[in-house]
C-alpha cells in the first residue's frame, strides 16, 4: 500500500477495496515529469468521468457553500457523484462525499498526494441524512505517488458497508447498491480511473 501521506485511515470494520497500478519510466526525470501530470489529472475532479470511460460515474466538484466549481479540488469541497441507476431523495438524486483531507509529501526520491472523502449529506439541502450508498464510517483515499522511475495510481476503500442510516425508499437502495458497490461497482470504477490517470497522452 502506498501511503506515504499517511491519509489513509485504519480499518475496523466492512470491507477493504484496493485498487492499485504502477507505471514504470526509462529515467527519473521522466517519472517526474509524468507524476505532475498524473497529480493535476487526480486533483481535476470534474473530468474524471472523461478518463474514466462512458460507463462511469460522473463527478462535480461543489464548495462548501453547496455551489459547482470548475477548479482542482480543495479541502471541505463536496463531490456531487451521479452513479447509473436511480440516486438518494435525500441528496436530489445524487451521492455525496466530503473532501477531509488533502495531502501531499516529497522525501528523498518520493512524491505523493492523497484525498480522502467520506460520504455525507448534501451541502443543498437541510436534511441530515448521509446522501450516499456507504455509511458514514466509510472512506475513500485517492492517491498518486513517484517512487523513483515509477508512479503508481492507487484507490483505498476503508470501513465499506451499506449506509443503514438512511430512511424509507433510501435504505432500501442503500443496501442494495451498498452490498453490491463492495464487490463489483467501486472495484470498477476506480480501476477505470486508475487506468485513466496513468495513460500515457
Amino acid at each position: 500500500m502506498k501511503n506515504y501521506t499517511s491519509i489513509v485511515p485504519r480499518h475496523e470494520e466492512g470491507k477493504i477495496i484496493d485498487t492499485e497500478s504502477s507505471e514504470t519510466f526509462s529515467t527519473v526525470e521522466e517519472a517526474k515529469s509524468f507524476y505532475q501530470h498524473a497529480r493535476a489529472r487526480l486533483m481535476d475532479v470534474n473530468n474524471w468521468h472523461q478518463i474514466c470511460g462512458t460507463l462511469s460515474a460522473k463527478f462535480q466538484l461543489v464548495d462548501a457553500a453547496g455551489n459547482e466549481v470548475q477548479r482542482p479540488v480543495q479541502k471541505q469541497d463536496y463531490f456531487k457523484i451521479d452513479i447509473p441507476g436511480p440516486g438518494p431523495s435525500s441528496g436530489h438524486g445524487y451521492d455525496w462525499v466530503e473532501v477531509e483531507e488533502i495531502r501531499e509529501v516529497s522525501v528523498d526520491d518520493v512524491e505523493s498526494i492523497g484525498i480522502r472523502v467520506r460520504p455525507t449529506s448534501s451541502p443543498v439541502n437541510d436534511g441530515e441524512d448521509v446522501s450516499h450508498f456507504y455509511s458514514p464510517d466509510a472512506t475513500s483515499s485517492f492517491i498518486v505517488t513517484r517512487e523513483g522511475n515509477t508512479v503508481t495510481v492507487s484507490v483505498y476503500d476503508r470501513n465499506t458497508k451499506p449506509n443503514e442510516e438512511a430512511t424509507g425508499a433510501d435504505l432500501l437502495r442503500d443496501k442494495a447498491i451498498g452490498a453490491g458497490a463492495v464487490t463489483i461497482f467501486s472495484k470498477l470504477q476506480w480501476k477505470a480511473l486508475v487506468k485513466g490517470i496513468l495513460e500515457r497522452k
